[in-house]
């Protein structure tokens, strides 16, 4: 009979924060954009602490799928990619089709409903701009068994070479790689929106997601011994990666947008910091301060953050024309208003939907979060 494993609650709250974390960077895209000049500290807390958000997940997927598997088994892909299917593919249709039809209605166009727009528009993940990170999901899923390989593999040696790796093909993708040249539309779109599905761009942080799962005793220990030393480098890589942001401003002469646009997660300082705020949370949140602060309200985040990270854009496009209706002027003030106007709203309507989908209609749960009922 298999063990169960202990449910580690670290995990959870760190969806948790990442979410916030998500829902922090698209609302600083809204506070750029009507805010002539906005508040640059502002700005670095929206758009550059923020931008560990997305690697954890990945960190988190990853954790999460070789926690509960045994390397010494047979792995099977049928019924692995079985489950993936009903837990995202599932929900990542619904949800591209519910902004198709929202979008399609409410700029009255038929444009996005032609056959040849709806095949891109499905395999670039470009229904809703948070639904990119399902497709990379995806793609993640349907590489396992190179995952797998990688993980029983790795020591301390690789995963250095894999990170200097990651670097490079990184700062080559994201600062020298340019396909506006290209001729032929289809290998130029393949190439231009290469960030919603080229996997290579999150390995490192997935690799180590899944090492950490498999030696997760031993990690406990290195967490438990080195928390000083923990916290020195998540601040370390914080410093490295806001200090970066303002040496674009400053320094280059950058315009706020361009120096977020330089400053971001796949950035040298970038992943830096997603590799120190990676593991900085999870110890915090193992045996720090966070493990015994705010726990329920971190655990309720977790719980529902899926639902808020594909529902939120829905509550930010109507917020955002609510403003625009009073000519609400997006200072710091009212983009920190609307930004907790968001999570409340969508966390509201996450728990609401959740819980009358478990007393009524679970397919509405099956078909928006892929979360089924317990035989």
């Amino acid at each position: 009979m298999k063990v169960r494993k202990e449910r580690i609650l670290a995990i959870e709250y760190m969806r948790g924060i990442s979410m916030l974390g998500v829902v922090g960077i698209h609302v600083g895209s809204q506070y750029l954009v009507n805010n002539p000049t906005p508040n640059l500290q502002m700005l670095a807390v929206y758009e550059i602490i923020t931008r560990f958000a997305v690697p954890i997940f990945f960190f988190i997927s990853a954790f999460g799928l070789f926690y509960n598997l045994d390397l010494q088994e047979k792995f099977s892909y049928k019924s692995f990619m079985q489950r993936r299917f009903k837990t995202v593919l599932i929900p990542y249709l619904v949800w591209s089709a519910f902004y198709i039809a929202h979008y399609t209605l409410t700029h009255h166009t038929l444009i996005l409903l032609h056959p040849l727009n709806l095949v891109g528009i499905l395999f670039f993940g470009m229904a809703c701009y948070q639904l990119y990170f399902m497709i990379l999901l995806i793609w993640f899923y349907a590489l396992m068994p190179l995952w797998i390989f990688m993980v029983r593999r790795m020591n301390l040696y690789w995963f250095i070479v894999l990170f200097i790796v990651q670097m490079a093909f990184d700062y080559y993708s994201s600062f020298i790689l340019n396909p506006y040249g290209i001729q032929n539309e289809f290998i130029k779109a393949i190439f231009m929106y290469r960030l919603n599905y080229w996997v290579v761009h999150y390995v490192f942080i997935f690799v180590l997601g899944g090492y950490i799962a498999v030696h997760y005793d031993r990690f406990k220990l290195f967490m438990q011994e080195k928390l000083n030393a923990i916290r020195l480098f998540g601040l370390i890589s914080l410093v490295g990666m806001v200090g970066y942001y303002y040496y674009c401003i400053y320094i280059n002469d950058c315009s706020p947008e361009a120096a977020i646009n330089t400053a971001h997660q796949l950035s040298p300082a970038g992943l830096v910091y997603t590799l120190g705020a990676t593991i900085f949370l999870f110890a915090e949140f193992q045996y720090g301060i966070l493990s015994r602060l705010g726990t329920k309200v971190f655990s309720l985040l977790g719980r529902h953050s899926y639902f808020v990270y594909l529902a939120h854009p829905v509550a930010i496009t109507y917020l955002a024309l609510f403003m625009a209706k009073f000519n609400i002027v997006m200072t710091a003030v009212h983009s920190m208003i609307f930004y907790l106007a968001v999570v409340v709203f969508t966390l509201i309507a996450a728990i609401i939907i959740r819980k009358f989908s478990e007393a009524k209609y679970p397919l509405i749960n099956q078909l928006t979060i892929g979360v089924y009922k317990k035989k």
